[in-house]
């Protein structure tokens, strides 16, 4: 693997897709309202990599949950090895880039995602 090709980015589903978006992984547990599968050229979806309904509901974007809501997920995504090892071999194959629906754009799912995703790569190159 070159690790210099190795990337996560991030972006909000409804933009255009570019090719330098590399493979696109739609990371929400709801399908974007209003958008096509077609327009959307999402190459996989990984809705059980979503925060749980039941954590999204009560995040509900407030900023002041950010921090405790990047712990209980990072406790819902360590329940889930496959799904992280899944994630895991798309980003070690190049660049990635996570999509959300979200109109809140710094603290978002995808956001607390390539953090710990990030976290882990960061932590086996250790």
């Amino acid at each position: 693997m070159n690790s210099k090709r190795m990337a996560i980015r991030i972006k909000r589903v409804y933009e255009d897709a570019e090719e330098s978006d590399g493979r696109r992984i739609l990371v929400d547990r709801l399908w974007a309202r209003g958008l096509s599968k077609e327009k959307s050229k999402v190459d996989l979806w990984v809705k059980e990599i979503a925060p749980s309904t039941e954590l999204r509901r009560w995040y509900g974007h407030d900023p002041n949950k950010w921090a405790e809501f990047k712990s209980r997920y990072a406790a819902e995504l360590e329940a889930n090895p496959g799904l992280v090892k899944e994630i895991l071999g798309e980003v070690h194959a190049g660049i990635v880039t996570f999509l959300y629906s979200s109109k809140e754009e710094q603290l978002n799912n995808a956001v607390a995602l390539k953090e710990y995703i990030e976290s882990i790569i960061h932590d086996k190159a250790v």
